[in-house]
């Protein structure tokens, strides 16, 4: 492989683990509550996208059970970006990123379920791991994020769930024509709850962003960390193996807590021991890769 192209694309996963990782900033930037930030995302990126799939075209070579599927993953997504943000107001951006670490733990029991295969020792090995890091972080922050930590969680469980499910399907159509399905299903779905909680009686907060400063954050967070985030990816993923994206992607979290601790300051909230436990549980998350290639060379 030509070293200069290899070398680009090592820079372009770079840039979008960055950009992933500035989501949660942002998340805690926008004067909004979280379901309103995930309506406008999903909205906008998926405008963005439907250009990137020739104005719809594309999707006349799906069937309607694919899409069907596609948009069913996609109100996954949109629940999963719901209680992301949740966790961001309702703790700060380093938790809710601390939290969508134990993604893996879920995963190595979700995935062989519903693939109807063998548990993967090492999976579930490294997924325990997380655990002792993740009760350091619990017991090292303030009660008053407990909230966070716990819609944290449930931001990582339906992360694993569309994972799993994205794998499945992920060969079956274009992968932007799959994230226009899956992005504009969330879209409709919020759409459909915010009508619902409306009619209910209930409050959801404003839609529309109170300030212009909002409205910039909005279309960097749909436009750089979501739709250029995805085209970097795939771009980086047609030049690297699966296993150098994903080490690569495991980064996120450092990438993100960093962010969070020079742009809100958020290492004044939040004590030594909580660091200690997020280093456990991002070392536990970055080795994985190294370990089950070691792994997999061993069983061959």
């Amino acid at each position: 492989m030509n070293d200069a192209l290899h070398r680009t694309s090592y820079i372009k996963i770079h840039i979008a683990v960055i950009l992933f990782g500035f989501t949660a900033i942002l998340g805690d930037l926008i004067q909004l509550p979280a379901i309103s930030i995930v309506w406008w995302r999903v909205l906008i990126t998926s405008i963005s996208l439907f250009f990137l799939i020739s104005l719809g075209k594309k999707l006349k070579n799906l069937s309607a059970k694919q899409i069907k599927i596609y948009i069913i993953i996609g109100i996954i997504i949109g629940l999963h970006w719901i209680c992301f943000y949740g966790s961001v107001k309702l703790a700060n951006a380093s938790v809710c990123l601390i939290c969508m670490s134990t993604t893996s733990l879920f995963t190595s029991v979700i995935e062989p379920f519903w693939a109807r295969t063998k548990f993967n020792k090492l999976n579930l090995f490294m997924g325990f791991l997380v655990i002792p890091g993740m009760l350091l972080v619990v017991n090292n922050i303030d009660v008053q994020y407990m909230a966070g930590v716990w819609v944290g969680l449930a931001s990582a469980f339906l992360a694993a769930v569309f994972s799993t499910l994205n794998k499945a399907y992920i060969k079956e159509a274009d992968p932007y024509t799959i994230s226009f399905i899956e992005l504009s299903g969330a879209w409709m779905m919020i759409t459909i709850l915010l009508g619902v909680i409306h009619l209910a009686g209930f409050s959801t907060g404003d839609l529309m962003p109170p300030a212009l400063s909002d409205w910039l954050y909005l279309i960097l967070l749909a436009l750089l960390c979501t739709t250029l985030a995805q085209v970097l990816t795939l771009q980086a993923l047609k030049h690297l193996s699966a296993f150098a994206l994903n080490l690569v992607v495991n980064l996120e979290p450092v990438y993100g807590i960093l962010l969070a601790a020079f742009i809100l300051k958020e290492h004044k909230e939040l004590n030594l021991m909580f660091y200690t436990g997020a280093a456990i549980i991002v070392m536990t998350v970055i080795l994985y890769p190294l370990l089950n290639k070691k792994f997999n060379l061993k069983n061959h």
